[in-house]
């Protein structure tokens, strides 16, 4: 039998237990074995849409494996994710109280890089599913990497259903694998609970302000390639109005341009955030009609092939170096973003800062521009005129 001193230290020790706030959160480290709910509920659903990409989920050891199959698909456009009901384990009647919010953390491995993923979160009420979704860079394939996305504003209490999301999206058109050590969700006091990990990049977020740019890169080469007259060189393509001719790259059919910057004078530099590049247009033909994921422009990083191409002599066969085209071009997409009409028009295309990065770091070897669908689209190369109109890298540089 315990002391009369010890009994009260111990009925202390529980009073305070009993009126703690719980530790509320969700937590499968996929110990195994593997819980599969069609509905998310009591295990993980898992679903494709958009494209031809089909997927499943596996128990690994002290992990499970999202294996997605994209062999069959054609346009690239696919998502694939994994889905689960946390709401269960979590006390969103602290969501209301100042000072709180909903995180989501992962570790994840994947089988091809460089690869974004993206973390969402949402509720039986959500119509926007472009709201409080974080897509992470993952740069290698060689370890684990930990992602978290904590909520601004998210609106859940008592009795809602918050699920949790982790997807792929437009990785490419091969076979792929990506491991999740865990997923966690907890109500956070934002306070104590420190920065998020690894770097949330915004799902297509509004396009900057130009101006906001303290450096202005003008691309040191651009050409057209053509996959198709896979050894023609063509720098001198251009549009002729009425005995004018234009100098121009253009991206369209089996036509892609190819941009490549010297950031020699930035050695050791590190970028301070996402930056735009800038094309000016000089014609545009596409259809009058707007259908999702058509008529749009595709940026893609070039990861390998020849890395110091001449524009006067290089060609598709040339660009390749003799590696397969998904060694060369990373099949899954910067962004793809309508351009903007009309002679002199400007589009910006927003660069996360991972891939600036890349670029400042000769990690990446430039961009490569293609279409989304049936566009043609010609801007302004380094040729015509003064150069003023080609295509710019805008960026901030950390001090």
């Amino acid at each position: 039998m315990l002391a009369p001193a010890k009994r009260s230290a111990l009925l202390l020790i529980l009073g305070l237990w009993l009126s703690a706030p719980a530790s509320a959160q969700f937590l499968d480290d996929f110990s195994g074995p593997l819980k599969k709910d069609p509905e998310g509920a009591g295990g993980w659903a898992f679903f494709t849409g958009e494209g031809r990409a089909v997927m499943d989920l596996f128990q690994g050891d002290g992990y499970a494996s999202i294996v997605v199959d994209a062999s069959k698909d054609r346009r690239g456009v696919w998502w694939a994710l994994i889905k689960r009901r946390v709401s269960d384990r979590l006390d969103l009647a602290l969501l209301k109280k100042p000072g709180h919010a909903l995180r989501v953390e992962a570790r994840i491995r994947t089988s091809h890089a460089p690869r974004r993923v993206n973390l969402h979160l949402n509720t039986q009420r959500t119509t926007d599913f472009h709201s409080h979704l974080m897509e992470y860079d993952i740069p290698d394939t060689t370890g684990w990497h930990t992602i978290s996305m904590t909520t601004r504003g998210f609106d859940a209490g008592p009795g809602d259903t918050v699920n949790a999301q982790l997807a792929l999206m437009d990785w490419g058109l091969r076979k792929y694998r990506l491991d999740v050590d865990y997923v966690r969700v907890d109500v956070v006091e934002t306070a104590l609970a420190g920065p998020d990990k690894g770097e949330p990049i915004p799902y297509h977020p509004p396009v900057a302000d130009p101006g906001a740019f303290a450096v202005a890169v003008p691309v040191a080469a651009d050409s057209t390639v053509d996959l198709e007259d896979a050894d023609i060189n063509l720098n001198g393509w251009c549009v002729q109005d009425a005995g004018k001719r234009t100098a121009v790259v253009t991206a369209g059919g089996t036509r892609l341009v190819v941009l490549r910057w010297d950031f020699g004078v930035f050695a050791g530099k590190s970028a301070a955030g996402p930056g735009l590049l800038e094309l000016t247009t000089r014609s545009l033909e596409r259809d009058i009609e707007d259908r999702p994921d058509f008529g749009l422009v595709r940026l893609v990083e070039i990861t390998g092939g020849d890395g110091r191409w001449d524009e006067r002599t290089v060609t598709w066969t040339s660009l390749l170096a003799g590696r397969p085209a998904d060694e060369v071009l990373d099949p899954q997409m910067i962004i793809d973003w309508p351009v903007t009409g009309g002679d002199g028009g400007k589009t910006y295309l927003t660069i996360p800062r991972p891939v600036l990065q890349r670029l400042l770091e000769g990690r990446a070897l430039g961009f490569a521009l293609r279409t989304l669908g049936a566009i043609n689209a010609s801007f302004y190369s380094r040729e015509s005129g003064d150069g003023r109109l080609c295509a710019r890298l805008l960026l901030n540089l950390r001090k």
